[in-house]
């Protein structure tokens, strides 16, 4: 493959995807997200860009390898983002592997937690390629529900690493609106009344 020139034409940063124009002419190239460096800021309108042109699963044209021609080094801002996800992911494992051995609350909580944290992550990654490949989206409220539902930890840093439903003001108030809610719950959950509710549920469960 030979690489190409061209300067990013649209972009949607929303949905992660946009088009690049060749510097020697023709019909506008299809980029994702996921084919973007890494290492850079995210892309632009009028960004100048190095890029491969290859297929995608259907046999259409699009830009792999994209990589800004000039200087546009990612900013300690996106890693400070990375690090805060990481480290409140660990923060929130080891709060919740405490609760567990101070018998605050029962193991089938933590287990909740973390499977909700991997359906979240990979649901936020299923979307970002639905959103590339122009498929059928997953409702931005089943990402808040199932942040509310405890997997939230898991939605953080699929924001921060996959670069996906970071930047839309709304839907990250909503989002930390769930993650304040489900704190709640699980601040009521250890309390005395919490803890019986919690018990008598577990205890129908296991009867039915």
């Amino acid at each position: 493959m030979n690489i190409q020139s061209g300067t990013i034409s649209t972009w949607n940063e929303e949905k992660g995807f946009g088009f690049i124009s060749p510097q020697l002419g023709g019909r506008d190239i299809f980029a994702h997200i996921t084919d973007y460096s890494k290492r850079h800021h995210s892309p632009f309108k009028g960004l100048e860009v190095h890029y491969f042109i290859s297929t995608d699963q259907k046999g259409r044209k699009c830009a792999v390898e994209v990589r800004p021609l000039k200087r546009h080094k990612k900013s300690s801002r996106e890693f400070k983002q990375k690090i805060f996800s990481s480290f409140s992911f660990i923060i929130v494992a080891c709060m919740l592997f405490l609760l567990y051995i101070s018998r605050l609350i029962p193991l089938i909580v933590v287990g909740i937690y973390a499977i909700m944290s991997v359906i979240t992550f990979l649901m936020y990654a299923k979307d970002m390629s639905a959103a590339g490949r122009g498929a059928w989206r997953t409702p931005e409220n089943t990402l808040h529900m199932l942040s509310l539902f405890g997997g939230w930890p898991g939605a953080l840093v699929a924001q921060s690493f996959l670069r996906h439903k970071s930047k839309k003001l709304s839907f990250i108030m909503t989002y930390w609106i769930t993650v304040v809610f489900n704190c709640g719950t699980l601040y009521w959950l250890i309390t005395p009344k919490g803890s019986l509710w919690l018990k008598s549920v577990i205890r129908n469960i296991n009867l039915g």
